[in-house]
């Protein structure tokens, strides 16, 4: 197993691949993320590798999508959605000097189909591209200062990315096992690589972030030294007034408390905001416990994060150092 590397901040890699359970808010992580880098004043790429695009609405509201070709959504950020086909035929039409002929072929219904079958090629050529997207320069710089992924949900994340492992070792030699290779040493190099695992504080995105996190020690070796916690309740009452939902339950019912609602249903609400906020504190508890890692904790926007304003309020968070949690 990797030895952790030293907590660094987020936006001092060259690649952060953001990954998750579905709907535990991954992609808005992501979106997030790479709005922070770009305010920095760096320049910034964030990749989708799904089937729909849903980064340009969040981060640039009406925007279309970006497609392969990819498009500037605010000044120094660029989003694109990374088609394996696309980039199945830049790669081969790169190699083999006929892109024409290589797009003709791809684009026969026969083909996509025998290829849609063939296992690992999509995840292989998605990550090649990655890197290819890391390696490129303009005037003797990289092109991108960080390249944010918004990776496949947890129960596809590690076959996505050991990918590149398996192909390294089963070829013994060729273009296809050094170009592998090649992708491997980025995803396992700490200096520019860290996944970024999105959870919730709720028993199975708890589970799974564990199980991912273990995997990906055992199986891949990339770097991971921090877990985001999403949507956490905050404390409902200030520590002065912790049991404030106990001394509503004990006022008389009838009590006149003029326009506000009657005690025992104050009572009921602040009972459950302590409930919830009290359910969330062990789950990040039992995260922070199956992982030994630091917990970043995000707000619960009640608002959702679809705003502007929103994105930007979880932008600043994950900036923020992340905490030991006490166990």
């Amino acid at each position: 197993m990797r030895a952790e590397t030293p907590l660094r901040p987020l936006l001092e890699r060259r690649l952060v691949i953001v990954t998750g359970k579905g709907g535990t808010g991954k992609t808005t992580v992501a979106a997030a993320l790479a709005l922070a880098a770009a305010r920095s004043g760096r320049r910034v790429l964030v990749a989708e590798v799904g089937p729909d695009e849903q980064l340009p609405a969040r981060i640039a509201p009406g925007s279309p999508d970006s497609g392969y070709a990819g498009r500037e959504l605010r000044p120094g950020l660029r989003s694109m959605r990374i088609d394996p086909f696309e980039a199945l035929a830049e790669y081969l039409g790169l190699q083999l000097g006929a892109a024409g002929m290589v797009r003709r072929v791809l684009g026969a219904q026969a083909f996509r189909q025998l290829m849609n079958a063939a296992p690992g090629w999509r995840e292989l050529i998605t990550l090649g591209k990655v890197w290819h997207l890391e390696q490129r320069e303009k005037d003797g710089r990289s092109l991108y200062d960080l390249i944010v992924v918004d990776a496949p949900a947890t129960g596809h994340g590690v076959a996505f990315l050991s990918v590149p492992r398996v192909v390294v070792s089963a070829l013994r030699a060729g273009p296809l096992r050094r170009h592998a290779q090649h992708v491997e040493e980025l995803l396992e190099d700490p200096d520019r690589t860290l996944l970024l695992p999105v959870a919730l504080a709720e028993e199975l995105p708890a589970r799974e972030t564990a199980e991912l996190v273990r995997r990906v020690r055992t199986e891949i070796g990339i770097s991971i030294d921090r877990v985001v916690v999403n949507a956490v309740a905050p404390r409902p009452f200030p520590p002065e007034a912790g049991d404030l939902d106990q001394r509503l339950a004990a006022l008389a019912p009838g009590l006149d408390l003029g326009r506000l609602p009657p005690a025992p249903a104050l009572a009921a609400c602040a009972g459950f905001l302590r409930a919830r906020h009290e359910l969330n504190r062990g789950h990040v508890e039992q995260i922070a416990a199956a992982t030994s890692l630091p917990i970043l904790e995000l707000p619960y926007l009640a608002a959702g994060a679809s705003a502007p304003a929103s994105l930007e309020r979880l932008a600043d968070a994950l900036l923020e150092a992340p905490r030991e949690v006490s166990r």
